[in-house]
């Protein structure tokens, strides 16, 4: 499971202190789909961040299954991150001269060790729908494939946590449905656990979790959607 308790994250803007997260608190179970809602600017993104080890909270601790993630050392956490946590982003963050394939071995290409992932990344875009498309760069996709190619780069290693920042926001309705879909179906499949930041509510169901922040507080946390 994931635990959060009394996170808060504090940044510096100009001459200004701007308090992101304020004694933030929950606990999500393992396997779990949960939805960070909240109006912008009240730290939806910033958990995110700190829930896949991208940056620190000023204080409070998170603790992911048998990891407590915010007393790792940087090595510690960069590890965790590449081995379990799995990001899909707003706006897809693909390498425009590289393939669909390569794009979704990134992780693996700094280390060399990319080669015995080659096929499970072609199973995987195939999985999603683009068998036909292997050797296509990024132009050539429209933006529902270059979203599902970014899912195939999460789902490569087989996440324990695959976290969502708006992941629908620069598509348009058809295809925001299609990837919704396609992150349910395998959140289900491999037991994984799925945090999702959205402003768009009509994805979550009544088994989800959701939890909705303002001003950088947790105003609701419920097993199931209102």
């Amino acid at each position: 499971m994931i635990e959060a308790r009394d996170v808060t994250k504090d940044f510096r803007a100009d001459e200004n202190q701007v308090n992101a997260l304020r004694g933030v608190s929950f606990t999500i179970p393992t396997g779990a789909c949960a939805f960070i809602v909240g109006p912008s600017g009240s730290g939806k993104s910033t958990l995110l961040t700190l829930l896949g080890t991208l940056d620190r909270p000023t204080s409070g601790t998170i603790r992911v299954e048998d990891w407590e993630i915010t007393a790792l050392s940087e090595d510690e956490q960069y590890r965790f991150r590449h081995d379990h946590v799995g990001f899909v982003f707003q706006t897809f963050n693909l390498i425009g001269n590289l393939s669909a394939v390569d794009n979704v071995l990134i992780p693996f290409l700094p280390t060399g060790s990319w080669a015995p992932w080659r096929q499970k990344a072609v199973e995987l875009l195939t999985d999603l729908g683009l068998g036909q498309r292997l050797g296509h760069r990024p132009s050539q996709l429209s933006g529902g494939q270059q979203q599902r190619v970014a899912i195939a780069r999460a789902l490569l290693k087989n996440p324990l946590l695959i976290l969502a920042d708006e992941p629908t926001g620069e598509l348009d309705s058809r295809a925001g449905d299609e990837i919704f879909q396609i992150l349910r179906r395998h959140q289900t499949e491999r037991q994984c656990t799925l945090i999702v930041v959205t402003h768009d509510r009509r994805f979550i169901t009544p088994e989800d979790m959701v939890l909705e922040i303002e001003d950088g507080q947790l105003v609701n946390g419920e097993t199931h959607a209102r």
